[in-house]
């Protein structure tokens, strides 16, 4: 590359060309080509350039020359020099031609969104993290990074049952976990599997989550039914001819209420007289403010629970981690599934949690988390309070979102709207219900910061006296 006979040539990497009877010294040719790159939009912010030393034999230059081009380039703020020795694209500056007019894409456009679901990933683990990850691939042996069968890699599964059983009471053997890729995944592959088997019936909390289980049942022809929520779970009395039943015991999306023991033991007599199922989605047990830990469900009755967690809400939903204990004679045709499905789970990030966990790192993660995020549960009660005493808040006591019922006289969905033309956005319970119910407002405050909390209440607040003065 680069000393061909007409004396100019690309390099590969960076589509360079050098011509070495221009007069014009390398280095500067050099410079001129990245910078045209970087300036058209071809060479993005944050790129890799080639070291110096692959560039410099791909050119037919010595190395000298290419750290000179890179060294005025860097001054110029066109590149940035990186630890290790990386060389990267700083920031385009501006467009040296004027840009191509683009069709505006619109924005939700709200000053503060009460949005639920969404975890604080600024606060991820990075540096503990990586330790993990140099330790897994620095220790792993070779054979780990080939197929493994679809439960997925032994290290996991035996530090999430040594947790599980630890902080959640569960009654899990590494035998008996598949990972998954997050709960949806998880929950995909398991209605997959009783619908194979006959299943025919899946019964729902009503409200709760309409993104997951209800949309992936009824695509896989099962017919599903909702169970009354009351302020403390499901009515257990409700329950009636099912297969499975999709439950969030240890605090009930959306309306956060904790099933009670007595509830709970009546669950467990209704699937063992009907031999069916209950899918336990612990999603957010980890965040408790003032409460005592409360144990899985799937310790009371391992061989008739499925118990479903996931590192969404606690470390970042973009790990895409997932994982099931599962009673025995579930695990094969769920392990299948997952083979089926995608050849399983990314094994350095399986290994590189299970490393993670191992060295209590996700110990450490959520007691710094823990007081963060009360602190903003915090400020959102009493900013409640202080403007809109009328809302009664509910399932408080943990997670990472709260409920408040709005009082009668006040419409849910004109109550959202509202809200949404002061650049408010909101969810009202209303949508993840299947039969009318009270009107009630979700407040996700996971990522808001404590001003942005007080200025949606303020918000609010305007919103509901404009309804109740028109």
């Amino acid at each position: 590359m680069g000393r061909s006979g007409t004396n100019s040539g690309p390099a590969e990497d960076l589509l360079i060309e050098l011509d070495r009877d221009a007069g014009v010294p390398l280095h500067r040719q050099i410079e001129a080509a990245i910078r045209a790159g970087i300036r058209d939009g071809r060479l993005r912010a944050g790129a890799s350039l080639p070291p110096t030393r692959t560039l410099a034999a791909g050119l037919g230059v010595s190395r000298g020359v290419i750290v000179e081009a890179y060294q005025q380039l860097v001054a110029e703020g066109y590149l940035a020099s990186r630890s290790g020795g990386y060389t990267q694209v700083a920031a385009p500056p501006p467009a040296a031609k004027p840009p191509v007019a683009r069709r505006a894409v619109p924005a939700a456009g709200f000053k503060v969104d009460f949005g639920y679901g969404r975890t604080d990933v600024s606060q991820f683990p990075r540096a503990a993290w990586l330790r993990s990850v140099r330790a897994v691939l620095t220790t792993t042996p070779n054979d780990r990074f080939a197929y493994l069968d679809g439960r997925g890699v032994p290290e996991l599964r035996q530090a999430l049952c040594d947790y599980l059983n630890r902080v959640r009471g569960t009654l899990a053997v590494p035998d008996d976990v598949v990972i998954c890729n997050g709960y949806g995944q998880g929950v995909s592959l398991l209605i997959q599997v009783l619908a194979r088997r006959g299943a025919r019936r899946i019964a729902v909390e009503d409200p709760s989550s309409v993104d997951d289980a209800r949309v992936l049942a009824g695509a896989a022809g099962l017919d599903v039914i909702g169970i009354p929520v009351g302020p403390d779970g499901i009515l257990v009395d409700a329950l009636g001819e099912a297969d499975a039943l999709i439950l969030t015991p240890s605090h009930q999306w959306p309306t956060g209420g904790v099933l009670s023991a007595a509830a709970r033991a009546e669950v467990i007599r209704w699937a063992r007289a009907r031999g069916a199922l209950v899918i336990e989605d612990d999603y957010d047990a980890e965040y408790r403010y003032d409460r005592a830990p409360v144990g899985a469900m799937q310790g009371l009755a391992p061989d008739h629970v499925v118990y479903c967690g996931t590192a969404s809400k606690t470390l970042a939903p973009g790990l895409r981690l997932g994982w099931m204990v599962l009673p025995g004679h579930l695990v094969a045709d769920v392990a299948e599934a997952k083979l089926l499905a995608d050849r399983g789970s990314s094994v350095i990030d399986q290994l590189t949690f299970a490393d993670f966990l191992g060295r209590g790192e996700f110990d450490r993660h959520l007691r710094r988390m823990r007081p963060v995020y009360r602190r903003r549960r915090d400020v959102l009660l009493g900013a409640l309070r202080a403007h809109l005493p009328e809302l009664r808040p509910a399932g408080i006591a943990a997670g990472q979102h709260v409920v408040a019922w709005l009082p009668p006289g006040l419409d849910e969905a004109a109550v959202v709207a509202a809200a949404a033309r002061r650049g408010l956005g909101l969810q009202g319970v209303g949508a993840f219900r299947l039969a009318p119910g009270p009107g009630g407002l979700i407040f996700g405050y996971a990522i808001l910061g404590e001003t942005a909390i007080t200025e949606g209440v303020t918000l609010l607040a305007a919103a509901i006296r404009e309804l109740r003065d028109t």
